[in-house]
Order: C-alpha cells, then structure tokens, then sequence
C-alpha cells in the first residue's frame, strides 16, 4: 500500500495545485515531489529506483522548460515523453536480447513460458505507446472551440484520473492473462506431488 502511495503522490500533488494554484505551481510542485520520491526510494531501499529516476528527469527537463519559459506546452508534453520511453523500453525489448523486459522485471515472483513473456511484454509496450498518442490528443487537439483554461482543465484531468483509470484496467486485464498462465504449472507440482 505504501509503494502505491509514493508512486502516485507526485501525480497527486500535481493534481491539486494545479485545482488551487495553476498550472506553475502544479509544474514546481511535480518536480519538488519528484526530488522527494527519488529520495525517499534511495533511503528506503538502499538504492535508487530506475522509474523514479527517470520519471525526475523528465519533468525535471520538461518541467523545468516550463517554468523558465512560462510556457506550459512543455509540460503538457511530459506524459507522452514518459509513455514513449516506456513503450521504447518494452518493445526494444522484444527485439533485443534474449528475454524481454517485463520478464527481466517479474521473472523472480512469476514463471512462464517465453512465448507468453513475449505477448505480456508487447501488450505494455503498445498500451504506453497509445497511452502518449492519447496524452497528446488531449493536450493539444480536444475541445479546441473551448477555452485555453477550460482545455488545460480537461487535459490534467485526463492526465491524472483518465490515465489512472485506464492504467488500472489494464493492470487488471494483464492480472487475468497472467493467472491463466500461472494455474496451470501450480497443477502439474500438484499433480506430481499426487502421484509420488
């Protein structure tokens, strides 16, 4: 519960300044809470987490682009930057190197076969793709009849709770094609147990 915490209290934070203070606050305190979140990973795991690092030089780049050139089309960039990396690193995965990343990742709690390591793997690596194309579709192209306000609005509320949502129904999708693969190696240690 506490790891679901620290992953999410940056995009948090983010959300309700944006509510109460805009879009530059909301950018400063994305990048403060990012420091932290780094921080805090390094002394509670006595090494630095590789998605948080990532995810702090990201906004750091594009947040601090934002607020040195007061212009927020940088951090309205940001989530898609971080979805392509991903989606980078996943399907680069699947190209190179013997095992993909999500097996590299998981491989210590979760076996299966490689095939199935290869789709688990490509299906992330397309939903983060899809997931920057979405990002950049409400950041720069939906509602244009609205106002520049009412369109930032709509695109951190996408960002934190469309993207939220759709991340979890996902998750859970994959929990269900992973249990399908998971039941059937627990059977045979079953089955051979029966049988000695």
């Amino acid at each position: 519960m506490k790891k679901i915490f620290v992953d999410f209290f940056p995009l948090v934070l983010f959300f309700v300044a944006f509510k109460l203070a805009g879009i530059y606050v909301a950018t400063a305190v994305a990048i403060v809470s990012s420091v932290v979140q780094v921080i805090w990973s390094r002394l509670r795991q006595g090494r630095f987490e590789g998605i948080y690092v990532m995810q702090l030089v990201i906004i750091g780049v594009f947040g601090g682009l934002t607020l040195i050139l007061h212009n927020d089309t940088f951090i309205r960039w940001k989530p898609t930057i971080l979805y392509w990396a991903f989606a980078a690193a996943f399907l680069g995965s699947q190209l190179l190197g013997r095992r993909t990343l999500a097996e590299r990742m998981l491989e210590r709690q979760i076996s299966m076969p490689a095939r199935v390591w290869k789709i688990y793997n490509l299906s992330w690596g397309l939903f983060f793709l899809l997931m920057g194309i979405l990002n950049l579709y409400f950041a720069f192209f939906y509602g244009l009849q609205e106002s520049r306000a009412a369109r930032l609005d709509t695109w951190v509320n996408m960002k934190v709770w469309g993207s939220l949502v759709l991340t979890v129904i996902f998750a859970t999708a994959q929990a269900l094609f992973l249990s399908k693969h998971l039941e059937a190696p627990q059977a045979q240690i079953g089955g051979q147990k029966d049988e000695q």
